[in-house]
C-alpha cells in the first residue's frame, strides 16, 4: 500500500461506528450504510465522507472494510463491490461469518484481482473504539501485508492464524467456548448454591489461578494436550468419579443439568476406552481419533 491509502467502510452499526472511529484517526475515510442516518452519524463523529452508494464508495477506495449483520448481506455487498473495485484493491471482512463462506467470497474476489482478508474482532464495541481489541486474521501473506496499515489502525494486537477463513474459525471457536462456559457456570453455580455456597463466593473461587475455569486451559490444553503428556496428574477415572458426584449433587438440589451432563458422557467413553489411568486431559485422544487430526 502507498501513503495515499484510501479506506472505506460499509456498515455503520454499533461495531461499524467504532471501526470508523479507529480508521478515521489514521486515514481519510469514506463510509456507506443503507441507513443513511447511521452513516451520517459516523461522518459527523469522524469527519468521514458519506458515499451515496456502494459503487461510489468502491471507486473512491483502495481497501473496503465490511461490518455487516449476516452472511447474506455480506455476499450482496461483496458482489456489488466487485463490479466497481479496481484490480489491486482489497476487502477486509470483520463481520462474523463462517470460514467456508469467506473462502467462497475469496474465490469470487480472486478473478477480479481483489484481495480478501478476514479480520474477526475478538472483543466488543468499546474495545474496538479504544483500540484495545484483538484482530483474528486469516488470509494469504501478500493480502495481509497489503492491508496491514488498515489492520494497524484498527488494533495494535493482531493474531495471524492462517489462510483465509482461519480468523473466522477462531472467532467462532472462541464464541462457542464463551457460550458453552456460560451455561456450565450457571449450572455449577446453581448446583453449589443448592448446597449453601453463595454465588459470589463461588465466582471469587473460580477467578483464582488454579481454578477449574483457568486450569484446563493453562495447564491441560496448553501443556499436556499440546505436549502429548498424559502421565501422572489427575486420572481420567477420578475425573469421571467427580463428574458423578456433581450430577448427584445437582439431582439432590433439583438443578437441571445440560452441559455438565453431556460432558460426563465423554469421561464415561474415555474410561471405557482404556484412558482411565491417564491424566484426564487424555480425553483429547478421543477427538484425535474421531477427527483423524492431532492437536498442534
Amino acid at each position: 500500500m502507498t501513503a495515499a491509502l484510501r479506506p472505506g467502510l460499509v456498515g455503520c452499526g454499533n461495531m461499524g461506528a467504532s471501526i470508523g472511529h479507529r480508521l478515521a484517526t489514521a486515514h481519510p475515510l469514506s463510509v456507506f450504510d443503507v441507513d443513511g442516518d447511521r452513516a451520517a452519524r459516523v461522518a459527523a463523529d469522524t469527519g468521514a465522507t458519506v458515499a451515496p452508494g456502494l459503487p461510489e464508495l468502491a471507486a473512491a477506495c483502495d481497501v473496503v472494510v465490511l461490518s455487516l449483520p449476516t452472511e447474506a448481506v455480506s455476499d450482496r455487498v461483496v458482489d456489488v463491490l466487485l463490479e466497481h473495485l479496481a484490480s489491486g484493491s482489497a476487502i477486509i471482512e470483520t463481520s462474523t461469518v463462517g470460514p467456508g463462506h469467506i473462502r467462497a467470497q475469496g474465490d469470487r474476489c480472486a478473478p477480479r484481482g481483489v484481495a480478501l482478508v478476514d479480520a474477526a474482532i475478538l472483543s466488543g464495541v468499546a474495545e474496538m473504539r479504544a483500540g484495545t481489541t484483538t484482530l483474528l486474521v486469516g488470509g494469504a501473506d501478500e493480502a495481509v501485508r497489503q492491508v496491514t496499515p488498515v489492520l494497524d489502525a484498527l488494533a495494535a494486537r493482531q493474531l495471524r492464524l492462517g489462510p483465509l477463513g482461519a480468523g473466522m474459525a477462531a472467532k467462532i471457536g472462541n464464541n462457542a467456548v464463551s457460550h458453552a462456559v456460560m451455561v456450565v457456570l450457571l449450572e455449577a453455580a446453581a448446583m453449589v448454591q443448592s448446597a449453601g455456597v453463595p454465588t459470589s463466593a463461588f465466582a471469587e473461587m473460580l477467578m483464582g489461578e488454579g481454578s477449574g475455569l483457568t486450569r484446563p486451559l493453562t495447564h491441560r490444553l496448553r501443556e499436556r494436550v499440546l505436549g502429548g503428556d498424559y502421565e501422572g496428574g489427575m486420572p481420567t477415572e477420578a475425573a469421571r468419579k467427580d463428574s458423578v458426584l456433581a450430577l448427584r449433587l445437582a439431582e439432590a438440589g433439583q438443578v437441571p443439568m445440560f452441559a455438565i451432563q453431556a460432558a460426563h458422557s465423554v469421561y464415561e467413553i474415555a474410561v471405557a476406552q482404556g484412558l482411565g489411568r491417564d491424566d484426564y486431559a487424555a480425553v483429547a485422544k478421543l477427538w484425535e481419533a474421531w477427527t483423524g487430526r492431532r492437536f498442534d
